[in-house]
């Protein structure tokens, strides 16, 4: 049985772990997380999944309660801006579509021929929701969609069933803080120090790690949360990383910190805003927001792409300090090497354009917990391990290359390369469907990854990759019953936006 696991590095991915071990294992193992006080912590991931929410869940954390702690805010979708024409946008929410007689309402959408509405606008309430900047949340703290909010069981990110209707906004620095005290409350076990080096046994496995002031820190497992060098799996293990970069070439953001100008302004969304050579976010939190560019730099150097971005947001604001950050784009080949799993950005990272740093690391976790080892450290379960962890990332991969192949801006350099970039293996064949069908759970990427058919159509559909006419057989259908859908959710749409409160409205009341 194994009862020592020694974590290198905090940051969100490393406190995330510390705390989940702790709560699924209890003091049956003992946790020491090790981490140098000199070491700046990346901050990826502001904006997450709507899977987080299972996260907290199954640490027994209430919202109201760690939510405001760590200036946090609400996440409804993400809200593409000029990513086809200037002016322009579309939202992907988390919502599933609705059925009716066999058919989704994006295939009769398609069917009906109604375009006076954008299809996000016209099969989602959420759209209508995010246009409204409304809370999902009522003042009393019910959820504006009845039967979701109960206890979710300690259950995992491949096993649900219902799609939970947000995400959250946060400052990923307090949120590591916050669940630092969660975790050691827990029993695990701080220490702030450099590590010097790490020393591996005759076989090569990691046996401890010797540390400036506290000597060595000997483990079973250890788990590499050192970012986007790599240590342990990387540097000490020789782990090969495996760079996207052929089809993913962004390799840098520069991040800015803005003043909200209306405090009370807040949008329940993540917003990504199409820019000369890449594209923005910009994330509300309660009092700022977080706002950056990510781009290739082989179309805009550091310094244009600063400038690019201040004069987008904070024009006048040159007090505002920028973090320029490398980006390691890919996975490592395996994850888990010997008695070593890397978790966060020394195992995988992809641009954040659809927030899954944070859902990689959830992701990480639980698949570690499932295949936790005992002392024959079996190598099917760690295969099974690595090839879980890969599959997710893969999948999320070619959901991002998607983005670029079916956005229609051909205005600079960068945006007419996109066009000719490699595909990933699948992503043609699933796009050459798209223009003569919609794609379902048996045609989208075959393995978990965290994305269900209707994101990957409402990506298409709000791109313009639309198919070039509705299934056959709808048209043998009688469209009543559709076209009562629509109305019932627009009716449905108009009095959630007339009875939820604002996104701001409603956090200013648990922050009091």
């Amino acid at each position: 049985m194994i009862r020592s696991v020694v974590i290198v590095g905090g940051g969100t991915a490393g406190w995330m772990t510390a705390s989940y071990l702790k709560a699924a294992f209890a003091d049956r193992i003992d946790v020491t997380l090790v981490e140098s006080a000199q070491v700046k912590r990346i901050g990826v991931g502001e904006a997450t999944f709507s899977t987080l929410r299972h996260f907290f869940d199954y640490l027994g954390l209430d919202e109201a309660d760690w939510l405001p702690k760590c200036a946090g805010g609400y996440k409804l979708g993400i809200r593409f801006e000029n990513w086809s024409r200037q002016g322009e946008h579309f939202y992907h929410p988390f919502e599933r579509l609705r059925t009716v007689q066999g058919f989704s309402l994006a295939d009769w959408w398609l069917a009906l021929g109604d375009r006076s509405k954008p299809f996000d606008r016209s099969c989602f309430i959420t759209s209508a929701l995010c246009e409204a900047k409304r809370a999902p949340r009522l003042m009393d703290g019910s959820l504006f969609v009845s039967g979701l909010d109960g206890d979710l069981a300690k259950s995992t990110l491949d096993e649900q069933r219902a799609q939970f209707p947000y995400a959250y906004h946060f400052d990923a620095d307090e949120v590591a803080r916050y669940l630092a005290g969660y975790a050691t409350r827990l029993g695990a076990k701080h220490v702030v120090d450099n590590v010097e080096h790490v020393e591996q046994d005759s076989r090569g496995w990691i046996s401890h790690v010797r540390t400036t002031s506290h000597g060595d820190i000997a483990g079973e497992l250890f788990i590499d949360c050192t970012g986007f060098r790599g240590l342990l799996i990387n540097k000490t293990l020789g782990a090969k990383f495996r760079s996207f970069q052929d089809v993913l070439p962004n390799n840098r953001a520069v991040a800015l910190r803005v003043p909200r100008e209306e405090a009370t302004d807040m949008a329940p969304y993540t917003t990504a805003t199409a820019m000369s050579a890449g594209w923005r976010w910009t994330i509300p939190l309660f009092r700022r927001n977080g706002t950056g560019y990510v781009y290739s730099d082989e179309f805009i150097t550091p310094d244009e792409a600063e400038q690019e971005l201040r004069a987008a947001v904070a024009p006048g604001m040159d007090e505002l300090e920028a973090n320029h950050i490398r980006m390691r784009i890919g996975r490592n080949e395996e994850s888990w090497v010997r008695n070593c799993v890397a978790i966060g950005l020394s195992s995988a990272f992809v641009e954040p354009l659809e927030s899954t740093g944070i859902f990689f690391i959830q992701h990480a976790i639980e698949q570690l917990v499932k295949h936790f080892p005992d002392r024959r450290w079996d190598p099917r379960q760690i295969a099974a391990y690595n090839t879980r962890v890969a599959h997710a990332v893969d999948g999320v991969k070619e959901f991002l290359v998607l983005h670029y192949k079916a956005a229609q801006r051909e205005d600079t350099p960068y945006w007419k390369e996109a066009k000719l970039r490699a595909m990933p293996e699948g992503l043609r064949e699933r796009m050459a469907l798209a223009e003569t069908r919609l794609l379902d759970e048996e045609t989208i990427y075959p393995h978990y990854h965290g994305f269900e058919s209707y994101s990957w159509n409402t990506m298409n559909l709000g791109l313009g990759h639309v198919p070039r006419t509705a299934q056959p057989a709808i048209q043998h259908i009688d469209a009543g019953r559709a076209r009562a859908e629509f109305a019932r959710l627009r009716a449905e749409a108009k009095e959630m936006v007339a009875t939820l409160p604002s996104c701001y409205e409603y956090l200013a009341g648990i922050n009091n």
